[in-house]
């Protein structure tokens, strides 16, 4: 039985999209419209850029048959560690970038590399995610049962503790996700390395995911193109922290402008697929 209707997911999602506008009017007053403009630029990104890693824990949780229950669990514990790890990941990109402007010419081309090769990709579907390297970590630390305890990360069996196939499939989103931000936060830094706008842009695009992702489980197979536009996206971010080099940027409002219009083709693309 699923928990979470499609209805209701919406409702979420529209929810969590109207908190973060009103937190970027809060920045609009008290920090001014450079700020506000970064935060929704960071924001737009964050989002789009979840799209792809949405999908990637859709093919996960599908893989191994889980419940909406048991991906709810995990999925929550998730999106708070991923609110941790982004911090750190932050403070440290910006320390970085702080000392070695030159990195973020880098970052674009590590941006750039990562959406070719997300269009050339095929899907994730083959993966044996059992063999992953997050897998093989947690089977390091605590023996894996292959039983299942509705949502229980670790139960006891004769005095020993075992971990669930939950806690693994966790720590496998959780280093998905670590992988995912190094994709995500260079792409934000081609808008900003202001890391109190850089940070809560993505926690409000984190806080939202649960969300977005029990309504992505419903009508993903609408949305073929997205993938497409995710990359792209990827790929002008890329050259927008590029061009850098040559003294040439890019406005916000313009930037933002060329990431609405991707994300709005692909989402058009899929739909016009989708009917035909």
């Amino acid at each position: 039985m699923n928990i979470i209707d499609t209805k209701k997911a919406l409702k979420h999602v529209i929810l969590w999209i109207l908190v973060a506008l009103a937190f970027n009017l809060g920045v609009y007053f008290f920090t001014g419209k450079q700020s506000a403009l970064e935060f929704l630029g960071g924001y737009v990104i964050e989002l789009s850029l979840s799209l792809d890693n949405l999908f990637l824990f859709l093919i996960i949780f599908e893989s191994f048959s889980l419940t909406d229950f048991q991906q709810k669990r995990i999925l929550s514990y998730g999106i708070f560690g991923a609110m941790l790890l982004r911090l750190v990941f932050i403070l440290l990109g910006v320390a970085v970038v702080d000392k070695f402007h030159w990195i973020l010419y880098f970052f674009g081309i590590l941006l750039i590399v990562s959406g070719i090769k997300m269009l050339l990709d095929k899907e994730h579907s083959n993966n044996n995610y059992q063999n992953s390297f997050f897998f093989k970590l947690v089977s390091k630390f605590i023996p894996i049962t292959n039983e299942s305890d509705g949502d229980k990360f670790l139960l006891k069996r004769n005095g020993v503790l075992f971990a669930t196939p939950l806690l693994p499939i966790l720590v496998l989103i959780e280093g998905s996700d670590l992988l995912f931000a190094v994709d995500s936060i260079p792409a934000i830094f081609s808008i900003t390395t202001n890391p109190f706008i850089v940070y809560t842009s993505n926690i409000f695009a984190i806080l939202g995911l649960r969300s977005m992702y029990f309504l992505l489980e419903r009508i993903h197979n609408k949305f073929q193109y997205v993938k497409f536009g995710v990359a792209f996206i990827l790929i002008f971010t890329g050259i927008k922290l590029g061009i850098l080099f040559f003294h040439i940027e890019i406005p916000i409002i313009l930037s933002l402008l060329i990431i609405f219009v991707i994300l709005a083709l692909s989402i058009i693309f899929s739909v016009l697929k989708d009917k035909t």
